[in-house]
């Protein structure tokens, strides 16, 4: 009876022992079956990292953070438990970010081949990765508080420009603003009638060039009339050269008053450059009529009229003479 209490003392002492040690084990995650695997990644910062964060794979928790510590070069290394049988990345990387808005960190392993779109990390991996060794490259990306802390500087920097902006725009620049706007507006009014002004001469002017091309036309039908009686008498087609020449010079002049009605419809899309050139105009024709210049002299000297009417005269009477007197000027000998 005696040994009988003795053996039960005995077992429940070991089966006390054996818990404590299962206890313990199962707090401090003791891998008893090797059942995990350790991986080391290498950061310039972790952040709020800490050992016991969990380690994650696209978002499912595979392990836990053991370890970290300082190492050479002024890296931190962190030593990494992940589940033996998960199919980890051909190249891992691991981001440190928080994980909550409670200040929860976790480490996420990516595939190196394909970063985050993040500039930043990117350059901070492949900073991590030329350091070479056994250790995983490693980036952090900013928490809560770096991020709201920035915001609050941008938003103050706001705040500073926009209140010299309203320092600069009070209200007596603004009503010089609205003045300068105003008075802009009606120069432009002013403008565009001066424009419309001189649109409707020009079109004038182009309605007399196109009378003028009519009437140039009509010249060349009688000329070409005239002609035709001394065609009759020759075999030689020079005659219907010269008129059908004067035809296409005719038919040349329409073309030239169709282009200048495509040139005036150009001038009212540039009324400004239109302006200008009327000006300019305007100063030369006023050169030209106080005798100014080589057409000055010519405009004010009568003798170049007089030479031109004289020399159209002798051109009448030269035709008048040929029709009248066509053997005078022709000679045909059939052998």
């Amino acid at each position: 009876m005696r040994r009988t209490n003795e053996f039960a003392v005995g077992l429940a002492v070991l089966l006390a022992l054996a818990l404590v040690v299962a206890g313990a084990l199962w707090l401090s995650e003791t891998d008893v079956n090797q059942k995990q695997v350790n991986a080391q990644a290498r950061f310039r910062t972790v952040g709020g990292l800490g050992v016991g964060a969990p380690v994650t794979l696209r978002g499912v928790r595979v392990g836990r953070v053991e370890a970290i510590r300082l190492v050479a070069d002024e890296w931190v290394e962190t030593e990494l438990s992940i589940d033996k049988n998960v199919e980890l990345p051909a190249k891992p990387a691991v981001i440190s970010a928080s994980a909550s808005l409670f200040g929860e960190w976790s480490a996420t392993i990516v595939p190196y081949d394909e970063p985050p779109s993040d500039p930043n990390l990117r350059a901070a991996l492949a900073e991590s990765d030329r350091a070479g060794g056994a250790a995983w490259p490693g980036a952090t990306l900013p928490d809560i508080g770096q991020l709201t802390a920035q915001a609050s500087r941008i938003a103050g920097d706001v705040g500073v420009v926009t209140q010299r902006i309203s320092q600069a725009f009070d209200s007596t620049a603004l009503k010089n603003l609205q003045k300068s706007v105003q008075d802009l507006a009606a120069i432009s009014g002013r403008l565009v009638t001066f424009a419309n002004a001189q649109t409707t001469r020009i079109d004038r002017v182009s309605r007399n060039v196109t009378t003028t091309s009519d009437a140039f036309a009509g010249v060349a039908r009688t000329f070409q009339g005239a002609v035709a009686r001394l065609d009759t008498a020759t075999k030689d087609d020079q005659l219907k050269d010269i008129l059908n020449n004067g035809r296409a010079s005719s038919a040349d002049l329409r073309q030239a008053a169709a282009d200048l009605r495509s040139v005036m419809t150009a001038a009212r899309e540039n009324q400004v450059s239109l302006i200008r050139v009327i000006q300019q105009a305007d100063t030369l024709m006023s050169r030209i009529q106080s005798g100014n210049g080589t057409l000055g002299m010519l405009a004010t000297d009568s003798t170049l009229y007089r030479e031109t009417t004289a020399t159209v005269i002798q051109f009448r009477q030269l035709l008048t003479d040929i029709q009248a007197n066509p053997k005078k000027y022709l000679k045909i000998s059939v052998f």
